[in-house]
């Protein structure tokens, strides 16, 4: 199976995740659950039904996790001498051409990726874009909206 790219700080998430789901979220529903089961009758006994659905989603959680984590392949960018090009981990600031407004994104693996904190996916049309551009480059490419076109001001590798 091919190793899936993730950022230090990415890795160091899902890793206190795991963390936490292991040693304070199993204990608290098992200890929820054992409270229920001494409510008696369990067929009708909602918190033990709930305690259950939850022990579920906790350890689907954590396999999912250490499944994620087995594989993953951790890139520390500022360990790279990349020579002023956007590579993965990489965060780019751009200007966009048609609105003259300023956007930061930084390139992380899948999943990382939430746009709202300006983290794109190295996946995604735009990181494909920027990937090996420099500063002072123009990128162009086709966004779900439409057509876009950026100038770099900036890369940094933080």
């Amino acid at each position: 199976m091919n190793k899936v790219p993730m950022t230090v700080r990415g890795h160091e998430l899902l890793q206190e995740e795991l963390k936490r789901l292991k040693s304070v979220d199993r204990p608290t529903v098992i200890k929820a659950i054992a409270v229920a089961r001494a409510h008696g009758d369990l067929k009708e006994n909602a918190e033990y039904h709930a305690a259950k659905d939850q022990q579920g989603f906790i350890e689907a959680r954590i396999k999912e996790l250490e499944g994620k984590l087995s594989n993953v392949q951790v890139i520390d960018v500022t360990a790279i001498e990349a020579g002023g090009k956007v590579i993965f981990g990489s965060t780019v600031r751009l200007l966009d051409e048609e609105t003259d407004k300023e956007i930061t994104y930084r390139i992380v693996g899948e999943d990382e990726a939430d746009i709202r904190s300006g983290l794109v996916s190295f996946s995604s049309p735009i990181s494909r874009a920027l990937i090996s551009k420099s500063e002072g480059d123009i990128v162009e490419f086709k966004a779900p909206d439409g057509d876009r076109v950026f100038e770099i001001m900036e890369v940094r590798y933080e």
